[in-house]
């Protein structure tokens, strides 16, 4: 702990008001680039499709930018441990910004798949950079502040993003969703370069890069999600393709294993798994990543389906609980300052876990107002369990492991949302197919009452499915809450700043 101590002395620099406003500023900008871009395509696709082609493969669009945000944040947060966040953060803004302009003179679908993975390669490094930078900018009494500020410019992005990218493919053309980035990109480029200026700091002479474990890193977890992705969608489950890249995913795990015990510094280094804090929260937030596919994914087609409401309407419904989630990340502040970072996030994933559990008991088919106000106290509820476990981690480590720390836990919440849309959407299309004797899928059935074919017997199939992911998800809030009780310490051990 000698080296970690020596590291927590190494702050941000001392510097003004005015500097610091400016690189908070840079950091919104970059994280509202990153957060909208994983929704902003999805109310063009019909524009896309039309002008590219490419219907069969288009999923690719999100899942490709999604799969290298995930894969690269472990390689991101190590980078910057080593050379510091100011060259990662400009090298993954010119590799984002480059990835956009090819995405807008994308020529053909397979194009703008593959520039939607450059997109992503600059994306994880936006995320996880934005958020160690966060820690490194204030002390852990004033970082609820800007993290409060990072997850209300995520929650616009999230809620705004598909809106914007459909009056841009509707009266301008779907490619001004990637040139708009290069404005705000520049700007925040510009804003990094001009008054981000790290403390000066011990460096290790010529420091090693751990080249091959980044490789490994990053071809395990694109195989492994890759299989989770299209697993059941593009082929089924137990076909040849996924268990071949199951089988070659288990394989790169014990290279990744391999090869990282023998760096002398890994990208994953082995102290992510072997610290209590760390290890619980990683298992914690992968947890959230599950339960949250539960709303994101299912709850507008329940809205649309059950309840009957338009798509504004539904979009509503769901949204609602980004208003409350950083208004309650902003006040967590209060109640860790009294029990603690663990016991607060207890507290907001055990109320979580009794709001996704009463979900299947509203009545049927219900009014909208049902479905809205337990979003609203979701929100709330995750808002207090996310913030204080982020804040608490950063804090218990020094500069020289922040960047690492950081990224280990929003690979463990990506990577949860990448299993959660998996397993969630096998559950949902099995009770379907009990309900309605083996016949469709959730899409193709949603798809049918669409388009008025559908008898009432389905939408009951269509609200029993999406309680039995709620159930899921309710399972998912209580496993975290396990995790935390029998697995974290009762009092994070913070380093003083």
């Amino acid at each position: 702990m000698g080296s970690t101590s020596s590291a927590a002395r190494e702050t941000a620099p001392p510097a003004t008001t005015g500097r610091r406003g400016a690189v908070v500023a840079a950091l919104m900008l970059s994280m509202a680039l990153a957060a909208l871009d994983a929704t902003i395509v999805s109310t063009a696709v019909p524009q896309i499709v039309g002008d590219l082609g490419g219907f069969s493969v288009f999923s690719w669009l999100f899942s490709g930018y999604l799969l290298a945000v995930t894969v690269t944040l472990p390689v991101y947060g190590k980078l910057s441990d080593t050379f510091g966040r100011k060259p990662v953060l400009i090298a993954g803004s010119v590799v984002f910004l480059l990835g956009s302009l090819l995405c807008a003179v994308a020529w053909n679908m397979g194009a703008l798949i593959a520039f939607r993975v450059v997109q992503g390669l600059g994306g994880g490094a936006l995320q996880g950079t934005v958020q160690t930078l966060a820690a490194d900018l204030y002390p852990l009494k004033e970082r609820p502040k800007i993290q409060s500020k990072l997850s209300t410019v995520w929650a616009v992005s999230a809620v705004a993003g598909p809106g914007l990218g459909g009056v841009l493919a509707a009266y301008a053309d779907w490619r001004w969703i990637f040139l708009v980035n290069l404005p705000i990109g520049v700007v925040a480029l510009w804003l990094i370069v001009r008054h981000l200026h790290e403390p000066e700091r011990e460096t290790v002479p010529h420091a090693r890069v751990d080249w091959a474990g980044a490789v490994a890193v990053f071809a395990c977890g694109g195989v492994l999600l890759t299989a989770l992705v299209q697993g059941g969608v593009a082929w089924p489950w137990l076909s040849a393709p996924s268990l071949a890249l199951f089988g070659a995913g288990l394989a790169l795990v014990a290279v990744v294993v391999l090869v990282e015990r023998r760096a002398a510094e890994p990208i994953i280094p082995g102290w992510v798994w072997r610290r209590r804090t760390i290890a619980a929260v990683n298992l914690a937030l992968g947890a959230l990543g599950l339960l949250m596919v539960a709303p994101s994914v299912f709850l507008p087609t329940y809205a649309q389906s059950v309840l009957g409401l338009a798509p504004v309407a539904a979009g509503f419904v769901l949204s609602v609980w980004t208003l409350s989630w950083p208004v309650s990340a902003a006040l967590s502040q209060h109640v860790y300052r009294r029990i603690g970072f663990r016991n607060t996030a207890m507290l907001g994933i055990g109320t979580a876990a009794l709001i996704l559990f009463a979900f299947p008991f509203l009545p049927y088919p219900g009014q909208a107002w049902q479905p809205t106000l337990l979003m609203l106290l979701l929100g709330a509820a995750l808002g207090l369990f996310q913030l204080p476990l982020i804040v608490g981690v950063q804090s218990t480590v020094g500069w020289a492991e922040r960047g690492t720390a950081t990224a280990s836990v929003l690979f463990c919440r990506q990577t949860g949302q990448t299993i959660g849309a998996a397993v969630f959407g096998a559950v949902a299309n099995g009770v379907l197919a009990a309900r309605l004797g083996g016949a469709g899928d959730l899409d193709s059935v949603t798809r049918a009452l669409d388009a008025g074919t559908a008898p009432e017997a389905t939408r009951r199939a269509i609200a029993d499915a999406v309680h039995a992911v709620y159930l899921g998800a309710a399972g998912a809030a209580a496993l975290a809450f396990l995790v935390l009780l029998f697995l974290a310490p009762r009092k994070f051990p913070v380093l003083e700043d």
